[in-house]
């Protein structure tokens, strides 16, 4: 098959500029191959390259005496005591989620899982972060409904469960949907399996499903805004089969236990390219391989296409060559494939071989290490105007119009859908704070959260950056763990537009002076830019995933409110409207500055709550909606009522930081209290639950009117 002349339309096609095609023209000393054309455009994509993006990443603290592994692996690894380890990762599907929502999601959750179990894990919780447009915009609901059942179908078939997320609806998602997925595994501390490739002469092994034409081009399309054309995209997003991850992760996980891997990879974004390329640059080797091996399900593929397929449910492995026996043995056992299609060399080349002839024959080092790296011009968005007087809010009809928003009302619709329970280990499931599974076999527990709020960092980035990390160690706390370490997804528009490079530059600023004052390190993550259609952007949507650790099940806060216990506050509530949920439901005004984030305040408050759980009945953190959202969801699942004691609508809905609501008896109320004076962190009695009305200050609803409208508001929105 004669293969296209590569001319300047067809470099601009694989996204390359005609400057990064001069830096090939002089790396390789003639005129690429197609195939060669399509290895660089994979390799220095912004989605496997992170070139707008590392200069700013290395900023981030990402070492601490619990972090095994931080970022540059397939995902971070956080030592847990008693030999063991937590592996996890988030990671978009954001482009391929919006073209074909169904498989767009279900090969992001098979993707995420992947990346754990190739580090020696076995997988225990999944969680998602959603973002999508307007409910009332003609492709929503079709995007919520494929996504949802998308991520159910692949997690409940490979059987993880699916422990947390969450779900946020705003304009700016009108033509680009966000899928973050998450995955975290357990494995042994002395058992982590990475990427680098080791050895000269060792044996490269494909291993797992067939190699087919879905998914070709799949990460350079991900590197791309969107405009006309979206259907012409569909055959870039990739299939994927939840019964064969599943048999794969048994045979890898057998596999290692035997002793034969020396390094292995999943193939991910680019595929085999990516995964055969960073296996040699990380171990300073070469690497040939003969397509003419690799187990394809359909005739006359390409070269090209064989390089660039993102068929799901593979992984490439350098093995040890006494051991191939053993190895095939076990990939036959799971009814996989398994094929030695290549070999480590000493020379730097990635050579491609197929029907006798050279595809390929390129300086390897050249394609991942030494890939183009930007420091792309930037400037600070300007600050946002202060908040103008706002009318009279009755506080019921502000709590209403918050609960009947797709975003804040209860999700039960999405996470439903999702098994939470399988496995048997999940303690704490969707819709009550962070998820909990047990650690198996041990008395520990391991929380799990992502959060961020988009709204914030639009109109701050360095703050909304600092408040979703905060938010995130909140979340861990208020369940009784003691946050361990972060992965990050970061969600942002163009950064050739020095207004969103900007926003990526603040919010990693946030991030980072968070991360290092709450001793939360990043140790994995991923970078979506172009989220952009028809040059509208995404709000930046920086989101950060949480793990925290509890001891035992006697540390963990997971009650409900009871009859007559005392609401309290810990922190300080100075009444902060600005970018607040209330402004946005009620009045439609993204308006003012967000909430400062005091990172000294935090920790103190945090660290209060987690000295004194013995105290505590029930703990949630305050965030979106503020106080008497949290009241009322707090109350709202126990079947029971609260009162407030202020009709302030500034203190009830304000989004002030490092607080949280706190349910107890009468006595631990005075305990607790004794206790933040010596501590000297601010504690207010704010309330009471019981009854079966929710009141406000003077202004009251019955609870059972407004649960119905909280538990049937979101399937309203996406049903109609």
């Amino acid at each position: 098959m004669d293969e296209p002349s590569i001319t300047p339309e067809l470099v601009a096609a694989h996204g390359l500029r005609p400057d990064e095609y001069d830096r090939i023209l002089k790396i390789v000393g003639r005129t690429p191959s197609f195939t060669e054309l399509g290895i660089f455009s994979a390799m220095w994509n912004e989605h496997c390259s992170y070139k707008s993006s590392k200069k700013w990443l290395r900023t981030l603290p990402t070492t601490g005496p619990q972090v095994i592994c931080g970022p540059g692996e397939n995902a971070g690894v956080v030592d847990i005591g008693d030999g063991l380890a937590v592996v996890f990762k988030m990671e978009s599907h954001n482009h391929p989620s919006y073209i074909e929502p169904h498989q767009g999601a279900a090969t992001g959750v098979g993707g995420i899982l992947r990346d754990v179990f190739t580090m020696g894990a076995r997988p225990i919780a999944a969680m998602n972060a959603l973002s999508f447009g307007e409910p009332s915009h003609p492709r929503t609901a079709h995007l919520v409904k494929g996504v949802v059942e998308g991520i159910g179908a692949y997690g409940n078939a490979f059987g993880v469960p699916t422990v947390g997320g969450e779900v946020r609806f705003h304009r700016s998602y009108n033509g680009n949907c966000l899928v973050n997925a998450f995955a975290a595994g357990l494995a042994r501390a002395d058992a982590i399996f990475y990427s680098a490739a080791s050895g000269v002469g060792m044996p490269v092994v494909y291993l797992g499903a067939k190699t087919g034409r879905d998914g070709v081009g799949g990460a350079t399309m991900a590197s791309a805004e969107f405009g006309e054309g979206l259907e012409e995209k569909r055959p870039t997003v990739q299939v994927g089969d939840p019964f064969t991850e599943k048999r794969l992760l048994e045979a890898c996980l057998e596999l290692m236990a035997s002793g034969a891997v020396i390094s292995i990879q999943d193939m991910g974004a680019a595929g085999l390219t990516c995964s055969a390329v960073e296996m040699g640059d990380k171990g300073g080797l070469g690497i040939r391989l003969d397509l003419d091996r690799v187990p394809v399900r359909e005739p006359g593929m390409t070269a090209y296409e064989m390089m660039l397929s993102e068929s799901q449910e593979r992984m490439l492995m350098v093995l040890r060559p006494e051991k191939e026996a053993e190895a095939r043995a076990i990939f036959q056992k799971w009814d996989l494939d398994f094929a030695v299609i290549g070999e480590t060399i000493p020379e730097d080349r990635f050579l491609i071989l197929q029907g006798n002839a050279v595809k390929a024959d390129l300086p390897l080092s050249q394609l991942s290490s030494q890939a183009p790296e930007y420091d792309r011009p930037w400037v600070a968005p300007p600050p946002p105007p202060p908040l103008g007087a706002l009318p009279p809010i009755d506080p019921i009809a502000g709590l209403t119009a918050l609960i009947s928003a797709p975003s804040y009302a209860h999700k039960a619709w999405v996470w439903e859908q999702y098994d939470s329970q399988v496995g048997a280990d999940t303690v704490v499931t969707p819709g009550a704070g962070a998820g909990v599974v047990r650690v198996h076999g041990t008395e520990k527990l391991l929380a799990f959260t992502a959060d961020v709020t988009p709204r914030y960092v639009k109109a701050d980035p360095v703050e909304g950056g600092r408040q979703a990390v905060a938010e995130a160690w909140r979340n861990l706390v208020a369940c009784g763990a003691r946050p361990l370490a972060a992965t990050d997804n970061l969600n942002f528009g163009n950064p050739e537009k020095p207004e969103i490079m900007g926003q990526f530059v603040g919010a990693i600023r946030g991030i980072g002076e968070a991360c290092r004052a709450l001793d939360f390190p990043i140790v994995s993550g991923n970078v979506s830019l172009y989220n952009e259609t028809d040059g509208r952007a995404i709000l930046p949507t920086p989101t950060i995933g949480g793990v925290g650790l509890i001891a035992s099940a006697a540390e963990l806060i997971a009650g409900r409110p009871a009859e007559g216990m005392v609401a309290l506050v810990i922190g300080e509530t100075r009444g902060h409207l600005g970018q607040s949920a209330l402004l946005a439901e009620m009045f439609g005004r993204e308006e003012g500055p967000p909430p400062p984030v005091d990172l000294a305040a935090e920790r103190r408050n945090g660290e209060f709550l987690l000295a004194n759980r013995g105290l505590i009945g029930a703990a949630a953190d305050l965030s979106d909606g503020g106080l008497a959202l949290a009241a009322f969801e707090m109350a709202e699942a126990a079947g029971i009522g609260v009162a407030l004691d202020s009709d302030d609508p500034a203190f009830l809905f304000g989004e002030d930081q490092a607080r949280y609501l706190v349910a107890c008896s009468m006595d631990e109320a005075e305990a607790l209290n004794v206790a933040a004076t010596a501590a000297g962190v601010p504690l207010r009695a704010v309330g009471r639950f019981g009854g079966d009305t929710v009141r406000l200050g003077g202004s009251e609803a019955s609870l059972a009117a407004l649960a119905a409208i909280y538990r049937t508001a979101f399937a309203r929105a996406i049903e109609g």
